[in-house]
């Protein structure tokens, strides 16, 4: 049981609105029975998509990321609209940023890359069977897409080249789908 470890909700403040995401601070009650202070991002969550072509490449893109200051190698991905089911997200985001369409997919799982301070959740999806159409960005993106061996991933991994939470964990799962250790359910 987890009883020993829970803090509750006493009060909660909303600091910030943003146009997707907001800042709460909130006075808990804590396990000992004093109180603390807990301010967290909510976020409505993501999904973020590992597409293979017919010759085992994976999509990738770089993307500039202004909190960072620079351009970084990602898994495309973006957010959930109010409402919007996980799959139609991933399809939608795949087509948007990338131009493709995928014949099969199948949901990995779910990662957290933020625990500690943010209430995201990014929902982890496969594609494959891959059609490319012309991609439709949304207003104010810029991207570059490309293909890499999932072995050219992973050394950029290694070498500290890729540092995005959910590309690593997106390559560690895709590690181990292509080495057979985990399976995936496909449909279409």
């Amino acid at each position: 049981s987890d009883a020993h470890l829970i803090e509750t909700r006493l009060h909660s403040e909303q600091v910030l609105k943003g146009r997707f995401i907001s800042v709460n601070r909130d006075t808990v009650r804590l396990p000992n029975g004093g109180e603390g202070i807990r301010e967290y991002v909510v976020h409505p969550g993501a999904v973020m998509v590992i597409a293979l072509d017919d010759d085992g490449m994976v999509v990738l893109e770089r993307q500039y990321r202004y909190p960072l200051q620079r351009a970084m190698i990602e898994f495309p991905a973006g957010k959930l609209d109010a409402g919007e089911a996980s799959w139609a997200c991933a399809v939608r985001e795949l087509w948007e940023e990338t131009g493709y369409r995928a014949r099969e997919w199948a949901r990995a799982g779910v990662l957290h890359p933020v625990i500690s301070y943010g209430t995201e959740f990014i929902d982890i999806w496969f594609a494959r069977g891959l059609t490319l159409h012309e991609r439709r960005l949304d207003e104010g993106e810029f991207l570059d897409v490309f293909t890499a061996t999932p072995g050219d991933l992973l050394a950029a991994c290694h070498s500290g080249e890729v540092t995005d939470a959910k590309t690593l964990t997106g390559a560690l799962w895709l590690q181990n789908v292509v080495r057979g250790d985990w399976t995936l359910t496909w449909a279409s």
